[in-house]
């Protein structure tokens, strides 16, 4: 019997990941000249997710710590859609079984499911927020980027998804993924996070990327307007 041609091939994966998890938020957030852009005493929500990213608890705690050295008051938002049963409670749970807790994070906790509608996008989208989110003098949205499991884009998971879905809650959860039918993923998230950076004071993103070995290995923040096009240089890495 003749058999096939047989190779042994070896894939190496880049393990190359951040050791000193703090000091790189530090330097990051330290980069975007954000002393001229806040006010002491000023609220700052900070988004919390419910896909697992490595060191999350680490990664928050320290945009907690920065922020606070800047003399403003941040707190903390389940920023997840319907996730958590869809409900606040559920929400704050999530966030608790990855260790963000008004404890472990030296800052609030602020959970809830109302919305109001800021806008809609060009194709006629209600976009809505997270109330917490719109009452806060500033945002900050806090994700990692990756590929998406239903999609292909140069836009996927990550910062963008977060605003839309994410801060949209279940009322908005419910309209995006409605409207993914007509207009697909990627219009929809692009779009409908564009109509929240121009109607919520979203003051910098943080972007995660992990490694083949799920630890992280780039954070890097970005203030509003370079959102979209970090995001696509990320996601290639990722």
């Amino acid at each position: 019997m003749s058999l096939p041609k047989v190779l042994r091939v070896q894939q190496n994966f880049d393990s190359t990941h951040i050791t000193d998890i703090p000091k790189t938020v530090s330097e990051q957030i330290g980069k975007l000249g954000l002393p001229g852009r806040l006010k002491s005493g000023q609220t700052v929500a900070i988004t919390g997710g419910s896909r697992g990213v490595a060191n999350i608890a680490v990664i928050i705690r320290a945009v907690v710590d920065e922020l606070r050295k800047l003399g403003v008051r941040p707190f903390i938002i389940p920023a997840m859609g319907s996730h958590g049963g869809g409900t606040a409670e559920g929400q704050r749970s999530v966030l608790e079984h990855y260790g963000i807790t008004e404890a472990s994070m030296g800052a609030p906790v602020r959970a809830t499911m109302e919305t109001t509608q800021v806008g809609e996008t060009p194709q006629g989208i209600p976009v809505f927020l997270d109330n917490y989110a719109l009452e806060a003098d500033h945002v900050v949205v806090v994700n990692r980027i990756k590929p998406h499991t239903d999609f292909d884009g140069d836009i996927e998971s990550g910062l963008c998804k977060m605003m839309a879905i994410g801060l949209g809650k279940h009322t908005g959860a419910i309209q995006y993924h409605r409207a993914n039918i007509r207009h697909g993923y990627y219009t929809v998230i692009t779009n409908v996070s564009r109509v929240v950076r121009n109607n919520c004071k979203i003051l910098f993103g943080l972007g995660i990327v992990e490694n083949a070995y799920d630890e992280t290995s780039v954070i890097e923040a970005m203030l509003t307007p370079e959102i979209e096009d970090s995001e696509r240089r990320l996601l290639a890495v990722a």
